[in-house]
């Protein structure tokens, strides 16, 4: 099985630590987060085909990426770095700091254990076509012969995420909006373009609508590129989890409303506080990430 660590949260900024005594315990109790009815993942070496992590900042889970290293186990990082202003992203490192990281951990495992993510590219106006454009590439020559792969999606405006950028557009003095799909495919290919002049394959990560010749369908729990990783075949099924998504199948052990990166687009916080209370509320060395609630 492969262990997702974590699409609903950012495990290695905030939660390396609780994650390191799971794994010598060899297992993490996750709560389904519709019905709370909790599960027991094994993460014992023999159990596990490999690791996908999603970050914002890597650095705290270095023991971590050793550890799993030493036992055999292959890991792949999906690092997000967009480069955003403050307004639309709080609390995430500096793009340089996340930039070196990725670089580092490219020497240390190797290109095929990093993907970059510039995800989603957000429509605003601080952040127009043209920004995009120049601050993408100034990103994908940093990093080539860094990675082979960059993901892209266009920002999915849910619900909650358009209360909370609402809210920061009204104190930050922005304004954004969700564009018509021949302008968001225009942008998207344009990149994509950027990117391979960078030695980069550019994904669309589950928006089959908006491919194009120049973007593949993402695989973002990839298990070919685990394999490449790890040295060796393994098997997987896809089982994506949502229209379009090609991801292999895997078992996550994040929560939502976990991560205070505060991220106005982001569709894992409905609410940034929350967030912010759930990380206080977390036990390094308890069986979930995060303990149930006694109110």
């Amino acid at each position: 099985m492969i262990i997702s660590a974590s699409y609903r949260t950012d495990i290695p900024a905030f939660y390396s630590d609780w994650l390191r005594v799971r794994l010598d315990a060899g297992y993490a109790v996750v709560p389904n987060p519709y019905s709370g009815k909790p599960s027991q993942i094994s993460l014992r070496a023999q159990d596990v085909d490999g690791f996908v992590f999603w970050t914002r900042n890597a650095r705290p889970a270095r023991r971590v990426f050793d550890q799993l290293a030493g036992d055999g186990v292959p890991f792949v990082v999906q690092y997000t770095v967009t480069g955003y202003p403050t307004a639309l992203e709080t609390s995430v490192p500096p793009a340089s700091a996340a930039l070196d990281d990725i670089i580092a951990l490219a020497g240390r495992f190797g290109p095929r254990a990093v993907v970059w993510r510039y995800d989603p590219v957000f429509w605003s106006s601080l952040t127009p076509a043209r920004f995009h454009r120049e601050n993408f590439a100034t990103l994908a020559a940093t990093l080539r012969g860094s990675v082979d792969e960059v993901t892209l999606s266009a920002a999915h405006i849910y619900r909650k995420t358009r209360r909370n950028t609402d809210d920061s557009a009204g104190r930050a003095g922005f304004t954004w909006r969700d564009p018509a799909k021949d302008e968001k495919t225009a942008l998207l290919s344009d990149l994509a373009a950027l990117a391979a002049d960078a030695g980069m394959t550019t994904t669309l990560c589950s928006q089959p609508d908006l491919l194009t010749d120049a973007l593949e369908p993402a695989k973002c729990i990839d298990a070919e590129r685990l394999a490449d990783v790890a040295g060796k075949p393994f098997k997987s099924r896809q089982k994506g989890n949502r229209p379009g998504c090609l991801c292999a199948e895997s078992r996550d052990i994040g929560g939502y409303d976990s991560c205070p990166h505060g991220c106005v687009y982001c569709y894992a916080v409905g609410n940034r506080q929350r967030a912010k209370d759930a990380l206080k509320r977390h036990d390094p060395l308890g069986e979930t990430l995060l303990p149930a609630k006694t109110d």
